[in-house]
């Protein structure tokens, strides 16, 4: 993906995470096996996404944990309402909006509501194309 690439991402790139580990586990977030491989391939890129998309506009994003320090609460909520452990992953539209993925990689958007980009690679496509993503019924503990 050209965006993706652009932003300083390879196939098969891989970084280290344990300092995201380290500071999420510090809020109580375990960060599990989807999240690790999550962040460790895309883990600190930032796209600076702009213009219209395909039904919602193309907004920029950070894939960066340290962006949501503080808001372990809210995704520790959010994965009890949901069924499913939320890690944060990074942040969308400069901050506005919180990003986070599940044990299935499906990824969130997180704020005082859940929406979901869908599962992985799915989802990164849809991120950045500008896809809009679908509301999370919060009582749909199956889910």
């Amino acid at each position: 993906m050209v965006t993706l690439t652009k932003a300083g991402w390879l196939p098969e790139r891989s970084i280290q995470i344990d300092h995201w580990t380290a500071l999420l586990g510090a809020e109580g977030v375990k960060v599990h096996a989807a999240a690790a491989a999550f962040l460790a391939e895309f883990g600190g890129l930032t796209v600076e996404n702009g213009g219209p998309g395909i039904t919602r506009a193309r907004e920029p994003f950070a894939l960066d944990p340290e962006e949501c320090v503080g808001e372990g609460d809210r995704f520790l909520d959010w994965s009890q309402d949901l069924g499913h452990q939320i890690v944060p992953v990074g942040v969308l539209d400069h901050g506005r909006f919180f990003l986070g993925l599940d044990e299935r990689s499906e990824l969130y958007v997180v704020e005082g509501f859940v929406s979901t980009f869908g599962p992985m690679p799915l989802a990164m496509d849809r991120l950045v194309l500008g896809v809009m993503p679908e509301a999370v019924d919060e009582t749909a503990a199956d889910r």
